[in-house]
């Protein structure tokens, strides 16, 4: 199965008050440490968000489409730019998310070729993960249109017939970061 990994990067960080992809997580920043997990899982990866913020860390980038349309629109962007069938996208502020469970997401897509989207769940709310999730080429058009349609929620684009959901027990891989109050408790458990 083809796949490609993307790492949204083209957020305000408006609640962190600063870019949170270049918080420092040990000694390398937070885009680094998610975009490394992403291309091993993917096996390569590509940073969606400004060039000429991102380019100094080695990692292919492209910018979004629309800017300022939030996650959607940087899905959007990837899914236009792919090759590959699955893509694997990953916001750039979940920093313990792991290769392993990557890489379970798009085994899943793997087993289901009638999906065209694998959300993972994780809290007993059934609570879903949008931003770390595998998508096909295949959606690029009803992401476009909700868009066009002034939608902006990832979830609210997408068609329910389309996704698959996948259980995953371990909810810390998905922790994400807004605020400076979230951060300063992920770096003291490092």
């Amino acid at each position: 199965m083809q796949t490609a990994g993307f790492v949204l990067a083209g957020g305000a960080s408006s609640r962190m008050g600063r870019n949170k992809a270049l918080l420092m997580l040990g000694d390398r920043t937070l885009i680094e440490t998610v975009a490394s997990a992403v291309r091993e899982a993917a096996g390569n990866v590509t940073l969606v968000g400004p060039p000429e913020i991102y380019l100094p860390f080695g990692f292919p980038v492209i910018p979004d489409l629309q800017a300022n349309l939030g996650p959607l629109a940087g899905i959007e962007t990837a899914l236009s730019r792919t090759t590959a069938a699955w893509n694997l996208i990953v916001a750039c502020d979940m920093p313990r998310v792991t290769p392993f469970t990557l890489r379970r997401i798009l085994d899943a897509a793997e087993t289901h070729p009638e999906a065209l989207c694998i959300l993972p769940t994780v809290r007993e709310s059934f609570s879903v993960e949008p931003l770390c999730a595998a998508y096909h080429q295949r959606l690029l058009p009803a992401i476009s249109q909700a868009l066009a349609a002034g939608i902006r929620k990832v979830t609210d684009a997408l068609p329910r017939e389309s996704i698959q959901y996948l259980r995953i027990t371990d909810e810390g891989a998905f922790q994400n970061i807004n605020t400076p109050d979230e951060w300063r408790r992920v770096s003291e458990q490092r």
